[in-house]
């Protein structure tokens, strides 16, 4: 299954669904903690297959929490996905992002302060 292509779909009601563009049907694993996932349904699609994986209600605290979709056989991984709870870490990329922007907005707010004073 080497050839196999994984595509995210969605994430929506504590399911992740996926696409695996291949001819035969996939033998795939979701797993958190290096221990499978229960409830992982594979279904044919137009031109691949679907895949289809409960989060279970452990990955909804606080912290990130990181799946992986792999092959069952080779144990390749296909695909990943993250959850993402509770209070930001400290050293989260998205909170520094904000802050910079923040900062950014300060900078400009000045700057047009000391352009219009100058007028």
């Amino acid at each position: 299954m080497s050839q196999a292509k994984l595509s995210e779909v969605r994430f929506q009601n504590a399911i992740w669904e996926g696409f695996i563009a291949c001819q035969s049907r996939p033998q795939v694993e979701a797993r958190y903690l290096d221990e499978p996932l229960a409830g992982v349904e594979v279904a044919q699609a137009e031109g691949g297959w679907t895949v289809r994986a409960p989060v279970p209600s452990a990955l909804l605290s606080e912290g990130v929490h990181g799946v992986t979709i792999q092959d069952a056989e080779t144990h390749e991984t296909l695909g990943a996905f993250t959850v993402i709870a509770g209070a930001p870490a400290a050293d989260d990329l998205r909170a520094e992002v904000n802050l910079l922007r923040a900062e950014l907005d300060m900078l400009k707010r000045v700057v047009r302060r000391l352009h219009h004073d100058q007028d």
